[in-house]
């Protein structure tokens, strides 16, 4: 009989209230410390359907597989409809957005920086070369600012 550290059956068949043997699948994935990993993992899945892959699996890739359950169990019991895809859209929209602040703070850096060139030059030199080029700059980075507050609300 394989039991795990202290003689008591993995959390599985602890959990299953069956008998754990020598070559029990879960044994070495859900061990008796930690009831919890496996309960969630039998709650989404089903221990029959995560016994079934896991036999699929070559023994090398089955501690990954288990960890990517475990993800997915726990992120759809926060969210029942979409699980880690809900989690990675969420993150990849605030990346997105941070994306855009970053881009107009890089652009008022550039308008402030422009000013302050332009403030050091004569008022006839300062008119003539960089006049429309900050007005464009200006423009920008409010043409920046309303995609940033439209992303907000996809």
């Amino acid at each position: 009989v394989a039991f795990m550290a202290g003689g008591s059956p993995c959390a599985s068949c602890k959990l299953l209230r069956r008998r754990c043997t020598k070559d029990c699948i879960f044994a070495p994935f859900f061990p008796a410390d930690d009831p919890h990993k496996f309960a969630i993992v039998h709650k989404v899945f089903g221990a029959s359907n995560v016994s079934k892959m896991l036999l699929e699996l070559p023994v090398q890739q089955r501690g990954d597989a288990v960890s990517s359950l475990v993800y997915e169990a726990n992120a759809r019991v926060r969210d029942p409809v979409y699980g880690c895809v809900g989690a990675i859209s969420f993150l990849q929209n605030q990346v997105s957005q941070l994306q855009m602040q970053l881009a107009v703070a890089q652009a008022e850096i550039l308008c402030i920086q422009m000013q302050q060139r332009d403030g050091c030059r004569s008022q006839d030199d300062a008119g003539r070369s960089d006049g429309h080029s900050l007005a464009a700059m200006q423009q920008m980075v409010g043409q920046q600012d309303h995609l940033k507050r439209e992303s907000l609300w996809t």
